[in-house]
């Protein structure tokens, strides 16, 4: 993408993204690394600005639990020592999994979804995944536009259930 982020360097590839190490990208002051539990309130205030829709995990509690279980799940990219994008990219041994791609209104159309989306998939690739799939809300077409630049294709044949665990 002319303008944007240069790809992520070769070391981001060779390991999964290491837990508050920055993973540089070329002429660009753009970082993406892990999230680490300093990160946390940053993070949700983010989401209230960037993130479309709400999540039941949208809570400090939440995202402790993601960190805990899986430490470098939570990608960030920060310009400036600025928080202005985010990712999940979740790996249960099985199935890769995204969620929570947020960038800032502000900062849309630069690159920073997709050089988190490179950061993600890299992770993945090195964690041995196959597939990526992505949570995306059926309303928000301006994702579905990110998403399909991206390479990633609505699945039509499968509808996602749900039941909220809260309350047991």
């Amino acid at each position: 993408m002319a303008g944007g982020p240069a790809v992520v360097s070769a070391s981001w590839k060779r390991t999964a993204v290491p837990r508050g190490r920055w993973c540089d990208h070329r002429m660009t002051e753009l970082r993406i690394r892990a999230a680490t539990p300093d990160d946390l309130d940053a993070v949700l205030a983010f989401w209230k600005v960037a993130a479309e829709g709400t999540s039941i995990s949208d809570d400090h509690g939440g995202v402790e639990r993601l960190l805990a279980r899986d430490p470098e799940a939570l990608v960030l990219a920060e310009r400036d020592g600025e928080l202005v994008g985010t990712v999940i990219a979740g790996f249960d041994g099985w199935r890769c999994h995204l969620y929570r791609l947020a960038v800032h209104p502000e900062r849309r159309r630069r690159g920073i979804a997709s050089a988190l989306l490179a950061a993600a998939e890299d992770r993945f690739a090195v964690l041995g995944g196959r597939r990526a799939d992505a949570m995306v809300l059926t309303r928000n077409e301006t994702a579905h536009r990110a998403w399909g630049a991206a390479g990633y294709t609505a699945e039509e044949r499968w509808r996602r259930w749900v039941k909220p665990l809260t309350g047991r």
